[in-house]
């Protein structure tokens, strides 16, 4: 059954390129090796292509060094005394604001206590620690954003969750709430441009980003554009090539995302009825349905090129417009520890804000060498693009909503994440969320794999380790490996192409070494692709709607990280 919706695809016009020989690829297989590379890569590889997600489309490395050094001692960071840093380090901040160019804000170590939000509004700008480790810097909140946020920057969110009566309700538990506002929002350490809206939730407050250029035509996954007048754009500018639901369910751009949905016959229940787009796709006429933040590389006439392949083509059918896009470029955090007291876990979606770092409007940016220990949400982000979070660790007893959380966000790249507390989502992409990789993240317990809905779509789950804990049943072990979240309005769980790739899963010694587990799913989306899914037991993959499977109970010793192996063959074609 997979492979005929896969053919489908083709015959919709989905882009194939050929493999490039291995040989060429010092970090690929050898030749002798290249007869066991997935099938995959044969019959519809580059469609996407992941290796463009992280800081600069993946090709540069994060950098070490940035400008300018405002020393926070100086202006009266004091680590280790008991009090509160906050107002001394936004003085610190605002110094740096003064100086033009790159410039980081040096923390000293120790124990910094900080009683406010720290919102980080200006380009070419570095927090940065000691280090993350036992003896480096260490940023201490002892009271939790439902205290000392300030109200006006939820209240759009507040909002929506009266109008949309969302509350946690679990009887017999005596709980019947109103979500709080900091389930999927807020951080301490606030990255955005300054009174910027991260995410719209009241159409009353919708305004299109002025429109730069007017596409007439291009392919899906190709980087040049044919545009009516390209005199509003240069080289170098990053804009937002968005589409629209111009025609409401019978949009083009939604045949794109999910291909034709009566052919995939699920339900819930588990019978035969077609998956259904939920209405959010286009009741809002001032939201794009898809945004894909971009740099503009060349422009030779009426052709622009743009640094990341399309994630949809544009045609009179299907329409997009390249518009403008508010954002900051170069914002890094890292090499500290971010800590919260212990605190009770009130139940999902009831948070008392103990959030991390919250990335929106953000290009170009990382977060690098950090520790988040008893978050209710390590890192959230939104309306961001090209972002590398890298070498992350979250800790603790509490358990949290989000590790990190990949949400309405594009080209996002979380490499060598280690979960080691529990949590709702540990791995997480959120709506509009696309061509995000989670790369080498090692959940340490009850891992699941969150397609949280809302059109996300193209996302990538690279050479992840899951510790898994199936249950026995009458009918054998199992577990429920994928469990997508999200509203009705919102589904179905994701779009076309979200890729999991060389999976390892790890069981307790409870299971015997002969049984077989079956890994399941909820109700999840179109398109799915499942390769190399393994473990130190045998297991049968169970995905609903039927994905596209391969190599199953075998690694991918061949190429074991997708990213990196498109990522060595786009090196070899840029020599």
């Amino acid at each position: 059954m997979a492979f005929r919706h896969w053919e489908k695809l083709a015959r919709l016009g989905v882009a194939t390129i050929s493999v490039i020989s291995v040989a060429l690829v010092s970090t690929a297989p050898s030749a002798a090796s290249e007869e066991r590379l997935p099938r995959l890569l044969a019959i519809e590889n580059g469609a996407p292509d992941f290796s463009y997600a992280g800081y600069r489309f993946g090709l540069t490395p994060l950098p070490t060094a940035q400008g300018t050094i405002i020393d926070a001692r100086l202006h009266g960071v004091v680590p280790d005394d008991g009090k509160d840093d906050a107002k001394a380090l936004l003085h610190a901040i605002a110094a740096a604001s003064q100086i033009d160019g790159k410039v980081t804000v040096q923390l000293p170590a120790g124990r910094i206590q900080i009683g406010e939000v720290i919102p980080l509004e200006r380009s070419n700008f570095v927090l940065r620690g000691t280090g993350s480790d036992a003896g480096g810097t260490e940023l201490y909140f002892p009271r939790p954003l439902k205290i000392v946020d300030d109200p006006a920057r939820q209240e759009e969110l507040r909002g929506y969750l009266k109008h949309e009566n969302k509350f946690e309700v679990i009887p017999d538990q005596n709980i019947n709430f109103l979500f709080s506002e900091y389930s999927w929002s807020g951080g301490f350490l606030l990255v955005g441009p300054k009174k910027g809206r991260p995410v719209s939730y009241d159409p009353a407050r919708d305004r299109r980003t002025p429109v730069l250029a007017d596409p007439v035509s291009a392919a899906q996954f190709a980087r040049m554009i044919k545009v009516k007048d390209a005199s509003s754009l240069k080289v170098g500018q990053v804009v937002q090539v968005q589409w629209y639901s111009v025609d409401g369910p019978d949009s083009a751009i939604l045949r794109s995302m999910y291909s034709d949905l009566s052919d995939w016959n699920e339900s819930e229940a588990g019978t035969a009825a077609p998956l259904k787009i939920g209405s959010h796709h286009w009741t809002f006429a001032n939201r794009p349905v898809v945004a894909q933040p971009t740099r503009i590389t060349a422009i030779k006439g009426n052709v622009v090129t743009i640094g990341d392949p399309l994630l949809h083509g544009i045609s009179t059918g299907q329409p997009a417009v390249i518009a403008a896009w508010e954002h900051l470029e170069e914002v890094g955090i890292e090499a500290m520890k971010l800590t919260f007291p212990d605190n009770p876990w009130f139940g999902h979606h009831l948070e008392a804000g103990y959030n991390g770092i919250y990335l929106t409007g953000l290009f170009d940016g990382w977060v690098r060498d950090v520790e988040i220990h008893n978050a209710d949400s390590g890192i959230l982000t939104d309306n961001a693009g090209s972002i590398t979070i890298d070498t992350v660790r979250t800790t603790g007893e509490h358990k949290a909503h989000y590790t990190v959380h990949v949400g309405a966000v594009h080209n996002v790249l979380v490499r060598d994440l280690i979960a080691e507390n529990p949590a709702v989502h540990p791995v997480s992409v959120n709506t509009r969320s696309t061509r995000s990789v989670f790369l080498r993240a090692d959940v340490r317990q009850a891992a699941i794999i969150d397609q949280h809905s809302g059109s996300n779509h193209q996302n990538l789950f690279d050479q992840l380790t899951l510790h898994v804990a199936p249950f026995a049943t009458a009918n054998g072990w199992t577990y429920r490996l994928w469990e997508g979240g999200g509203a009705p309005y919102w589904k179905p769980g994701h779009g076309l192409y979200n890729t999991h790739w060389n999976l390892k899963l790890v069981f307790p010694d409870t299971v015997p070494n002969d049984a077989v587990v079956a890994i399941t799913s909820g109700l999840e989306g179109p398109g799915a692709r499942i390769v190399g899914l393994h473990g130190n037991r045998r297991l049968a993959a169970d995905y609903r709607p039927a994905p596209y499977i391969e190599m199953q109970n075998e690694a991918v010793s061949s190429a074991p990280s997708l990213y990196e192996y498109q990522l060595a063959l786009r090196r070899v074609r840029m020599r």
